[in-house]
């Protein structure tokens, strides 16, 4: 009988997230009461303190409990490594997409558009459109891979701009060296009159 009502409960959580928060929120904590490690319930209050309220660390504390609990539960990790690439957690979104991959039952293309993501933040543009190419060879919906396919032209731009940013700084090296053997001669003459 106990399973059913904090059944009972997260069915009203799911229900009303994220329309009626506080009903939402009361839920799951009912729910949370009756089995402190559910974790369909502190995935919900997770994505709660995250997506509503902003905030980060303790939604990060939830999203760790909820894995404590249980890691073969799949729907865990794209919030989670969303979570930890806007927290700008790089290298724990990296370890836990690594490990997401090996994850059974896994939607492969998201995680492999996150991986994207993450690569598009820390500017390794190329390696984000290798993942972002992936994840279209992943997906199983053609507005999925729409939306990647728009992903990949804004990463692309950025790629585009950055090779311009660089073949600047190179051309002003280029020409500093050139011209630096002429101010040296100059400044030299300078000094010596």
């Amino acid at each position: 009988m106990e399973n059913n009502v904090y059944n009972i409960h997260l069915f009203r959580a799911i229900e009303a997230y994220p329309w009626e928060l506080e009903k939402a929120v009361e839920a799951l904590n009912y729910a949370l009461a009756y089995d402190p490690e559910n974790v369909k319930a502190l995935h919900l209050m997770a994505k709660v303190h995250y997506e509503q309220l902003g905030e980060y660390d303790m939604a990060k504390s939830y999203f760790e409990s909820a894995l404590a609990s249980r890691l073969d539960v799949p729907d865990i990790y794209p919030d989670y490594i969303r979570l930890l690439i806007n927290n700008e957690d790089f290298e724990e979104a990296q370890k836990l997409i690594d490990f997401a991959f090996t994850v059974k039952a896994i939607d492969k293309a998201s995680i492999a558009l996150l991986q994207g993501q993450l690569f598009e933040r820390i500017a390794k543009y190329q390696d984000a459109i290798k993942s972002l190419k992936d994840a279209k060879q992943f997906a199983l919906n053609d507005d999925f891979i729409s939306f990647v396919d728009g992903v990949l032209a804004r990463v692309r731009k950025k790629r585009k701009a950055q090779e311009n940013e660089d073949r600047i700084i190179e051309n002003q090296a280029k020409k500093e060296t050139e011209e630096a053997p002429k101010r040296w001669f100059q400044n030299r003459l300078n000094n010596l009159l």
